[in-house]
C-alpha cells in the first residue's frame, strides 16, 4: 500500500502522510511530516496505551492542564478543572486510548470510547460505562492532551483522526466530545460543531465546557 498525503494545516504548518494500514489497533504506526524549511522534526508514531504507561500519561496530563489552559481560564478554574479532567482508565482497558510519540518523547495522548461517559477521569463522579449503540449513538472522543513542548505541531489533529477512523471502523457514524475553552478552536478547525455550552462546578469554580459533535460516516 502507498502513503496517502493530505494537508491538515496551513502552509506554515506543513503536511503529514498517513499509511492506509494505520487503522489496525494496537500496532505502531508511522506518520511522516513534510515541514516547511528550515523546520524539521522526527516522524510521529502512535500506539495503543497500556496500564504500564500510566505514570507517563499522568505527568503529561498534569503539565497540559496547568500550562495550556493559561490565558483561557483563571488559576481557580484551572485548579477546579483537575476534578473533571484526567484519564479514565476504562479507555486503556478497552484499548481505545492512543499515545503519540516522537522518538522516546511522549507528544500527546487521547482516545475514543464506545461507552456513555462524555468526559472525566477515574476520580470524577458520575461516569457511566454503559455501551453505546453505533446505529443511534455518537461515539465519544475522550481525554485529549498535548505535551506543551509539542503544542502547535498537529498532535491533536492526528489523535482526532485516529479516534474518528477507529470509531467509524466499529460502525459509528458520529462522534461527540466535551471541549475546553482552549481546545474549542482545534475542534472547530477539525469540523466539530457546538451542540451546547455548560459549566461544571464540581471542582469548586465553574469551568466552561462545550459539547461538540461531528459526522464521520
Amino acid at each position: 500500500m502507498g502513503v496517502i498525503v493530505r494537508p491538515l494545516f496551513g502552509d506554515d504548518e506543513g503536511t503529514f502522510g498517513v499509511s492506509e494500514t494505520s487503522l489496525q489497533s494496537g500496532t505502531r504506526r508511522l506518520y511522516t511530516w513534510a515541514m516547511p524549511s528550515p523546520f524539521t522534526h522526527r516522524p510521529f508514531t502512535h500506539r495503543i496505551a497500556t496500564r504500564a504507561d500510566l505514570p507517563a500519561l499522568t505527568a503529561l496530563m498534569d503539565a497540559a492542564i496547568g500550562e495550556l489552559q493559561k490565558g483561557f481560564l483563571s488559576e481557580a478554574q484551572i485548579t477546579a478543572s483537575r476534578a473533571i479532567m484526567g484519564l479514565d482508565t476504562q479507555l486503556i482497558d478497552d484499548a481505545t486510548y492512543f499515545m503519540v510519540e516522537e522518538g522516546s518523547a511522549l507528544a500527546g495522548c487521547g482516545g475514543w470510547s464506545r461507552r456513555n461517559t462524555l468526559y472525566g477521569g477515574d476520580h470524577t463522579a458520575g461516569r457511566d460505562a454503559a455501551l453505546l449503540d453505533p446505529a443511534v449513538d455518537a461515539a465519544r472522543v475522550r481525554a485529549m492532551y498535548t505535551n506543551p513542548a509539542f503544542a502547535r505541531r498537529g498532535v491533536g489533529r492526528l489523535i482526532l483522526s485516529l479516534c474518528e477512523a477507529a470509531a467509524a471502523a466499529e460502525g459509528f457514524r458520529r462522534v461527540e466530545l466535551a471541549g475546553t475553552v482552549s481546545g474549542e478552536p482545534l475542534y472547530r478547525a477539525c469540523g466539530y460543531q457546538p451542540i451546547e455550552r455548560f459549566e461544571d462546578e464540581r471542582g469548586g469554580a465553574p469551568v466552561p465546557l462545550v459539547r461538540m459533535g461531528k459526522a464521520i460516516g
